[in-house]
């Protein structure tokens, strides 16, 4: 990975670090949906893992760097393999065509910058 895509990476890192920090601290809204999020991904039929996976290709269709990143770290974080995070990169190409595989490559980036930073 070039030394550019992993700046944009960490600079993505820093600044939802940042707004969180931010946002916690003066919105109520913003508290709710983290609420909201930290209900969502709690273990229930569906292991924290799957739910990550679930959201990482979302965010692949959508096209959500910072989604992408974050949720990809809680896929690894949970459990998650390279091999399975490919394959969620995989449905989401399917579902969102072309513009899927743009989005995809993005997430190539980070799956290595985490892969390489655990190694």
């Amino acid at each position: 990975m070039d030394q550019q895509m992993r700046e944009k990476i960490e600079k993505i890192i820093l600044d939802r670090k940042r707004a969180h920090k931010f946002y916690s601290e003066k919105s109520e809204v913003y508290n709710a949906f983290i609420k909201m999020e930290n209900l969502t991904f709690i273990e229930g039929k569906l292991e924290k893992k799957n739910k990550e996976l679930i959201a990482f290709g979302i965010s692949i269709y959508r096209n959500c760097e910072s989604c992408m990143e974050w949720h990809m770290k809680q896929a690894l974080d949970s459990g998650a393999t390279s091999e399975q995070v490919l394959e969620a990169v995989n449905v989401a190409v399917e579902m969102g065509g072309g513009v899927a595989t743009v989005a995809a490559r993005f997430a190539m980036h980070v799956l290595e910058y985490y892969t390489e930073s655990h190694a």
